[in-house]
């Protein structure tokens, strides 16, 4: 109580004691060194000011997040923007380095450029033909008037001999007796005999029947016409009674034991194949059993329309299983044509932009993953792999998994890509004011290389005039696409630098049209609308 006391009484003295130990500790602190063992520092203002990890796309370089996501513009994926090293020591204007992080993080995979056989599978579609060997049409050689038919139905099946009507004909009464009265000069005579006998058998009569007339001494006042094939008859163009002149079509009989099957190859297959090649093919009218054979015949000629060339194979039917115009459906493995040793790369390593491929070869040797871009040649496309024409060697390495992201790492580091070849920082979209945008787009229009084309496209109605046109135009570097459904054509233009127009054929048969050079896979063609279903080449 003393001590409250004092203190009550002698306020101003504490507060000035007070008041000088606060100052003497302030002063303390700004003059005496800072007495904290070495490496407890703590630089919180660089701790605060550390930049958060910026996200952005492959595609679309100018699209910058905080957070990874997918791009507002192509839904692609983003990928950190700091996937580029922090070096560029030694490393060329088409190398691009990335931390061993960054490549785990974008799932780089890699493969080795190797040489082997290119094998492909193409899927073939055609229909069932008659044999154009083993078709005979019976025609009037000499005019008359029927009198017996033996054939009665369309379908009827005919042996080799068999009769197949009866004709009576004054033509033929005369050149008999011809033949009679020639027999008699025989021996004096031999070249009128053989004259009479040849005018017989230039109408079709068998020496068989031509003896039998010397036999019997007078002509035959009707006269058999025989099948000259075994067969199914599937014409019949007269009845009994009727009169024909020399050339009249009477029937028409066809060998169906034996058949060709005429598939339908697109251009961009015809390369792969080859006569001997083994097709298996199946019929919807016998899912249960697999036909085989090979193939016998290419057709030199490409349909203007369809833009496809007649494969033929051919095959025995003796049960009669096949018949005309059965649709089929033919697998072809084959190898290509001219080559059989060729550098072969994964289709998922090579980024397409206009006419140019391109992949990224891991350079060895270095501490750091590293990766070169490369302008490739492809040839032929073999299944999941395409053939290199000119552009690498065997043994590279190069990204098989990851590339587009290279490439975006490639691009914002500004080093050769495949948007941006020559290398150089590419805009970002966010400096607006530093770049008058007229030039800007002038500069554009300049780059661009229009080019016009039009693509035959199969479709039917207004939902598919609106399926066509929206993929095409959905893809980069097309400026315009009109479909017609009258003409089947679609008029696509075009920027040549960064659109080859085989990629917009191949995004329009992804959605189910068939192309010029694509087929629509059966699955996806058969989920269209109803009123969608068109007819696939008129197979």
């Amino acid at each position: 109580m003393k001590t409250i006391n004092w203190i009550k009484n002698n306020w101003k003295i504490f507060s000035v004691i007070i008041l000088s130990i606060i100052l003497g500790m302030i002063i303390g602190k700004a003059v005496l060194p800072d007495s904290r063992p070495a490496g407890d520092e703590h630089d919180h203002e660089v701790t605060q000011n550390t930049d958060p990890t910026i996200y952005t796309c492959s595609m679309h370089p100018q699209v910058r997040k905080e957070e990874p996501g997918l791009c507002p513009i192509c839904a692609m994926d983003l990928v950190p923007l700091n996937t580029v090293a922090s070096t560029d020591d030694g490393i060329g204007q088409d190398e691009i380095q990335m931390s061993a992080s960054a490549v785990a993080l974008a799932n780089i995979q890699t493969v080795r450029v190797k040489r082997g056989v290119p094998v492909k599978t193409i899927h073939l579609t055609g229909k069932v033909k008659p044999d154009e060997r083993n078709i005979a049409e019976i025609a009037a050689r000499f005019g008359g008037r029927i009198e017996t038919l033996f054939v009665n139905f369309t379908g009827q099946h005919v042996k080799k001999g068999q009769k197949l009507l009866t004709i009576y004909s004054p033509e033929l009464i005369t050149a008999q007796q011809e033949l009679l009265e020639a027999a008699k000069y025989r021996e004096t005579n031999p070249s009128f005999y053989k004259a009479s006998r040849n005018k017989l058998k230039l109408w079709d009569l068998t020496e068989k029947q031509i003896e039998e007339i010397e036999l019997s001494g007078k002509p035959a006042y009707r006269f058999d016409i025989l099948s000259p094939i075994s067969g199914t008859v599937t014409g019949r163009n007269v009845s009994v009674g009727d009169y024909v002149h020399e050339g009249s079509l009477l029937l028409e009989i066809i060998d169906l034991k034996k058949l060709w099957v005429m598939f339908d190859a697109y251009e961009s297959d015809l390369s792969w194949i080859k006569k001997g090649d083994p097709v298996t093919f199946t019929l919807q009218s016998v899912p249960e059993k697999t036909f085989t054979s090979r193939v016998s015949y290419i057709d030199p000629f490409i349909d203007p329309e369809t833009r496809v060339a007649q494969v033929r194979v051919e095959v025995s039917n003796p049960e009669f299983i096949l018949k005309p115009e059965m649709f089929a459906k033919g697998v072809l493995e084959s190898k290509i044509t001219y080559e059989s040793d060729q550098l072969l790369i994964p289709k998922s390593a090579v980024l397409w932009t206009g006419k140019r491929g391109v992949v990224y070869v891991k350079v060895p040797d270095r501490e750091m993953p590293s990766f070169q871009f490369r302008e490739i040649v492809l040839g032929p496309e073999a299944g999941n792999e395409y053939v290199v024409a000119s552009g690498l060697e065997e043994g590279e390495e190069i990204a098989m998994n990851g590339v587009f992201k290279i490439d975006a790492a490639a691009q914002l580091a500004g080093k050769s890509s495949m948007m941006n070849p020559k290398g150089g920082k590419i805009p970002t979209g966010h400096d607006h004011g530093e770049m008058d945008m007229s030039t800007h787009q002038a500069g554009m229009d300049q780059n661009v290389q229009k080019e016009q084309i039009m693509i035959t496209v199969y479709g039917n109605c207004g939902m598919c005039k609106d399926r066509i046109e929206e993929t095409a135009r959905a893809q980069e570097g097309v400026l315009s696409a009109k479909w017609e459904s009258k003409t089947q054509k679609l008029h696509l233009a075009y920027d040549a630098n960064i659109l080859d127009p085989m990629d917009v054929e191949k995004a329009i048969a992804a959605v189910g049209h068939d192309t010029e050079n694509q087929r629509a896979p059966d699955s996806v063609y058969e989920n269209l609308p109803g009123c969608c279903l068109y007819d696939r080449h008129g197979k």
